[in-house]
């Protein structure tokens, strides 16, 4: 999955890399680089990430230390801050019942192995193509010596295949209460499939389910927004092959997600998440003032 906030000088360290592994991979990275920081710094903790970043990126960003460092702390804010805030979301969910988790376009997430009380309350799904999916599965054996009993992993082709179909023979119960996780996915699928995705949660969820997503803005995703970082994140996407395809208007958020029935509806900007996380040492750090994150219930 594309991340916005990269700038495109910075993709010569992905070279062995392509699609939807590359951006995962990348994002892996972000992470890593957090959880190296001390405990009382970092905003986000996954000890696993290192484990799916290629050696030769972790040999170049030995050897250049200084810029990679320079670069990753310049453009990981709101990524950090949205594993931080889906984090808490999903503690927040297994506190109040959940029994259910998917993960759509799962790439390198963690959720599933370092939040303990996953393990013991919830079975997780994992939908992601299967190149992807097939290489987080080698990954996840090297590091626990074998996959985990509670997750299920569901590979797809969401460009080919329907992905209902596959969940519910992977043992599914639309019945129970279920959180659903789009974190860096929904900007690169079409509106069409960004719909029949939201339809599937409403019409297919136990009562009290939710879902939690990141989005951009549309003017970001049709080129009418003329801020710099805007036209770079744009720019980026289209240069790594993941052209932005959907965004939501200004003003029509809510809107947007009654029109699925969707209630309790949260739109997150990156003020609100600058404001709960970014304290003491990261309270200079950047972050994307045109990545928002949104959630919302099933009732």
């Amino acid at each position: 999955m594309v991340e916005s906030e990269y700038k495109q000088d910075e993709t010569k360290i992905y070279a062995d890399r392509k699609g939807p592994a590359k951006m995962a991979e990348g994002i892996a990275m972000l992470r890593a680089y957090e959880s190296s920081k001390p405990e009382d710094e970092r905003i986000c903790y996954d000890p696993y990430a290192i484990h799916f970043i290629n050696p030769k990126i972790l040999e170049y960003a030995a050897k250049h230390r200084n810029e990679a460092n320079t670069t990753v702390e310049n453009n990981s804010g709101s990524i950090v801050a949205r594993v931080r805030y889906f984090d808490d979301f999903v503690k927040k969910l297994i506190e109040n019942g959940l029994e259910q988790l998917v993960i759509f376009g799962a790439g390198y997430d963690t959720r599933a192995y370092r939040i303990e009380e996953l393990k013991e309350k919830v079975k997780v799904f994992e939908l992601d193509h299967p190149g992807t999916q097939s290489f987080k599965m080698e990954k996840i054996k090297e590091i626990f010596g074998s996959i985990q009993e509670h997750i299920v992993f569901v590979p797809v082709d969401f460009e080919k295949e329907t992905f209902s179909e596959k969940l519910f023979s992977k043992g599914y119960n639309r019945s129970l209460k279920t959180l659903f996780i789009m974190e860096g996915l929904l900007m690169y699928i079409t509106p069409n499939s960004v719909a029949e995705t939201l339809s599937f949660i409403a019409e297919n969820s136990g009562k009290g389910s939710a879902v939690i997503f990141d989005y951009f803005p549309e003017s970001v995703v049709d080129g009418t927004n003329k801020l710099k970082i805007a036209q770079d994140i744009r720019n980026f996407a289209i240069q790594q092959g993941e052209p932005l395809q959907f965004g939501i208007k200004d003003g029509e958020f809510e809107e947007f997600l009654n029109t699925f029935g969707f209630s309790n509806i949260q739109n997150v900007t990156s003020e609100d998440y600058k404001k709960a996380y970014f304290h003491g040492k990261n309270e200079n750090r950047n972050v994307c003032e045109l990545l928002y994150f949104a959630h919302a219930t099933i009732e």
